[in-house]
């Protein structure tokens, strides 16, 4: 089992000083990967304005500062830019981190940040399905022409393509059956977001689960005791959260559409 941490998104302010701290100490302790959110703007329950620093400015900054440990946007929205924009920053990010990054690629939720920003929120799926095309046949080498009814570019080329001429593994961040559908058979990996609901809000604990992909196409997906004991690890670590997983409903799966 490979274990990863997701760095503060916006639970609290966090500066650069201790996110670099973090990253390193991270990376010290052996743990197998790092996650960063791709968000830009939440509000809490009295409508006040919190957010994290950009995703991939600190993408940038944390691989400059590591050696091993895995990299990744949780996930990057494509909604937020260009196609060929995003899988430029992926080559980029890619290149710096010494052949670290995995792909993380989402259609977004949060209609705060779309309004906020700017962004259309209608036909995300349908957006998203277009731009994924795109990422993934520049990230393969590929010269692109494409004119769908949402993104259009013309003579579109990635280049360079970093340490691993392009072959960054991708990962869905759903598991709505048309996302499924989509991305399965080109990514390695899609992710369940699971929560321990029997826990008190203030001690509730969340786990991002990995779920490779078969050749097939077929989810190699985690039995219901599996994802117990994962909680039961979890909570067997922790001085802060000494609740047990099943005292009144068991860990469930969070679906985003």
């Amino acid at each position: 089992m490979k274990v990863g941490v997701q760095l503060p998104e916006w639970e609290r302010p966090v500066h650069w000083d201790e996110v670099a701290e973090m990253s390193r100490r991270i990376e010290h302790l052996g743990f197998d990967s790092l996650w960063i959110g791709d968000h830009l703007l939440y509000r809490d329950d009295d409508g006040n304005a919190v957010g994290p620093w950009e995703c991939w400015s600190q993408l940038a900054a944390v691989a400059a500062i590591t050696e091993r440990i895995t990299l990744a946007p949780l996930v990057a929205a494509t909604s937020f830019h260009a196609p060929a924009m995003l899988a430029k920053k992926a080559a980029t990010i890619d290149e710096i981190s010494g052949g670290r990054l995995v792909l993380g690629l989402g259609a977004g939720w949060n209609r705060t940040e779309y309004t906020a920003y700017g962004f259309p929120y209608d036909h995300r799926v349908s957006r998203f399905e277009e731009a994924f095309t795109l990422i993934r046949r520049l990230l393969a080498g590929e010269e692109v022409s494409f004119r769908g009814e949402f993104y259009e570019v013309e003579d579109s080329v990635v280049q360079p393509l970093g340490p691993r001429n392009g072959q960054i593994p991708l990962l869905v961040g759903s598991n709505g059956p048309r996302m499924l559908e989509i991305t399965l058979p080109h990514v390695q990996a899609m992710y369940e977001l699971l929560r321990d609901t029997a826990a008190p809000p203030v001690r509730r604990w969340s786990l991002f689960l990995l779920v490779p992909v078969g050749r097939g196409s077929e989810l190699n997906t985690p039995s219901a005791d599996d994802v117990e004991k994962l909680f039961e690890w979890v909570y067997s670590i922790s001085e802060e959260a000494p609740f047990r997983v099943g005292t009144t409903e068991a860990p469930h799966y969070r679906r985003y559409w």
